[in-house]
């Protein structure tokens, strides 16, 4: 129900800033100067997206990625956790405001159109069927399909399945991240492609998407990037 109200929104009224009230841009529930205030990762390693400390002359790997290469081989993060973000990623997952879905998308695939070679798929990060059920949606396939759809690529919902029910990860350290994450994921039938995009709301070690990574190159996907609307700072 709160989706068809939200498409509904969508298509009879006119686009209204989700912040301050003011007219959106375009058909953007956001208007010029809030957009200009969300906070950009403009410095970030290249392999992670990890915000470096100042701004580099050339793209970096940070010193992690550096000692400990992750399963993917590139992230793109555009902004980063904090404030409006938070609150439109939070909205969506938790109080089912499926418009954020649509923003959120809509500023990632504007990024990626302009800066990244795109992938020839994209695979949103699949919940284990019981968090599933509590939910009642997936966050990231939510996103991913605003994103296919202003990208012109195909979603694949179907290869990839969680089939362990990890715990949550917001109150682990990184290393428990990694090791809450080990064998979460398996492989119904490998993709067709050969370069993939893991898609999320927002990224913090990369322990979640390091693990549908490396799941997928088992499988022989031989490029994967993750693609998130954020990046928080690891732990």
């Amino acid at each position: 129900m709160n989706n068809w109200l939200n498409i509904i929104q969508n298509k009879c009224l006119p686009s209204r800033c989700m912040f301050c009230g003011q007219p959106g841009l375009g058909d953007m529930d956001l208007c010029p100067a809030c957009l200009n205030e969300l906070p950009r990762n403009a410095s970030c390693c290249y392999r992670c997206a990890e915000p470096f400390a100042s701004p580099m002359p050339a793209p970096q790997l940070c010193g992690r990625c550096l000692t400990k290469p992750p399963g993917f081989d590139e992230t793109h993060a555009p902004y980063l956790y904090d404030d409006g973000l938070r609150f439109l990623i939070t909205r969506l997952k938790f109080n089912r405001q499926f418009k954020h879905a649509r923003l959120l998308g809509t500023l990632l695939a504007r990024y990626l159109a302009d800066n990244v070679e795109l992938a020839e798929c994209i695979i949103p990060v699949p919940l284990h069927p019981k968090r599933y059920r509590e939910r009642g949606f997936n966050q990231s396939i939510e996103i991913a399909r605003h994103l296919a759809e202003q990208l012109a690529l195909p979603m694949d919902v179907d290869s990839c399945m969680r089939h362990r029910d990890t715990a949550h990860q917001t109150d682990l350290a990184a290393k428990q991240r990694r090791r809450n994450m080990r064998q979460a994921f398996s492989v119904k039938h490998a993709p067709a492609y050969r370069h993939v995009a893991i898609v999320d709301d927002v990224m913090t070690t990369g322990a979640t998407a390091a693990a549908l990574a490396e799941t997928l190159r088992k499988q022989g996907v031989s490029r994967v990037d993750v693609w998130v609307c954020a990046r928080a700072g690891s732990i």
